[in-house]
């Protein structure tokens, strides 16, 4: 882990990317909590977000399928915020309930969820989502409920709604950068492999239009379905094309399979340089620092971050969750957002969707 996590840090971050990660983390909007399922107080003590005793909020993440070895960990980090707030004394001086839902890695699931969590449960926001795939099918559910989803999240950029706080980076703040990094010091011939969803397609018309601009090379485009597993046919076309590098925006278990196929190939960063931008630290562990070694990621957050706060998130997040837990770039937003959340509420003086909004505007929070 620590080879690929320092490549990144000296490789595709750079200096923009990492200030970036700030300017994105200290001044994003705010993330709605409250209890259920996990922890807190009985469902059954109020009818809505902030009647009664409790503010109950939501958290939807994929906790079982292709996407959970991402998305289990961001719904840890975004219940250790909601924990130390409630210990400081709360939210309006309240107490934050949550509920947690499974979408399953499925969409229409994360639909049903929404749903389930503005109709019945009536939270006063929802913290949730990883690919973008599962966000558009939650965003009409928000905007007909009037509902505030916090996206914790990269995502190919192109889309606004009132009904979601964007927390994490857009192209311009991750892929963009990192593009021009690896063709400056690996080459300009670039193969590009994704999931077979919107934000890899996306991001990749925008390196396309980048490659066109600067004088770059695209001599490979493949996609695969989520949770796929057989990556033989799409290496050996690598192989044959002999790019400088392979930009993966690959999402969920697939990099398992495409890093170990990757490496038994013979295969290594040395022959072709690989940046990816949904593996992170947690990832690095479920598909093995060795098959990884060498090859660069791009994030606007890392866990060696060097800040008194960063010190204090990871060394709570480890203590909450074990030693051997690690932090990474969307950890990190759906802890953030919760707090910048509280922050707009306590500033609106209620959790009223539109007044969260309008408060959210210049809210920061150091991280």
């Amino acid at each position: 882990m620590a080879g690929v996590l320092a490549a990144s840090l000296a490789g595709c971050s750079g200096g923009a990317m990492s200030e970036a990660a700030s300017a994105e983390s200290s001044s994003a909007s705010a993330a709605a909590t409250s209890g259920g399922d996990e922890g807190g107080a009985s469902q059954e003590s109020q009818t809505s977000g902030d009647e009664g005793d409790t503010i109950k909020v939501g958290i939807l993440h994929s906790l079982s399928g292709t996407m959970a070895i991402s998305e289990t960990s961001v719904r840890d980090a975004e219940i250790l915020a909601i924990e130390e707030i409630n210990a400081a004394g709360g939210v309006l001086g309240k107490q934050i309930e949550y509920i947690v839902e499974d979408g399953a890695s499925d969409n229409a699931t994360f639909t049903e969820k929404a749903t389930k969590l503005l109709e019945n449960d009536k939270v006063a926001t929802v913290f949730g989502c990883w690919t973008s795939a599962s966000r558009k099918a939650v965003v009409p559910v928000f905007e007909s409920h009037n509902g505030l989803l916090w996206y914790p999240v990269q995502y190919e950029g192109m889309e606004s709604s009132p009904n979601v706080m964007y927390i994490g980076a857009a192209p311009n703040q991750q892929i963009v950068p990192a593009v021009d990094y690896l063709a400056e010091n690996y080459g300009t011939k670039i193969f590009l492999v994704g999931s077979d969803y919107v934000f890899p397609r996306t991001a990749n018309s925008i390196i396309k239009a980048q490659a066109k601009a600067m004088g770059y090379e695209i001599v490979g485009e493949e996609y695969t379905p989520m949770g796929h597993t057989d990556y033989t046919t799409i290496i050996n076309k690598i192989q044959a094309a002999q790019p400088d590098f392979v930009f993966n925006t690959l999402n969920g278990d697939s990099n398992v399979a495409f890093f170990k196929q990757f490496k038994d190939a013979g295969l290594t960063a040395d022959d072709v340089m690989t940046c990816s931008v949904s593996i992170a630290e947690e990832e690095v562990s479920g598909i093995g620092a060795s098959y990884l070694d060498g090859h660069l990621v791009s994030w606007n957050y890392y866990q060696t971050t060097d800040t008194p706060e960063n010190e204090k998130f990871v060394s709570a997040y480890k203590a909450r969750y074990g030693e051997d837990r690690v932090t990474d770039d969307p950890i990190e937003a759906g802890y953030d957002a919760v707090y910048l959340w509280a922050a707009a509420v306590e500033k609106a003086g209620t959790t009223d969707v539109d007044a969260v909004r309008e408060a959210a505007a210049g809210i920061t929070f150091d991280a």
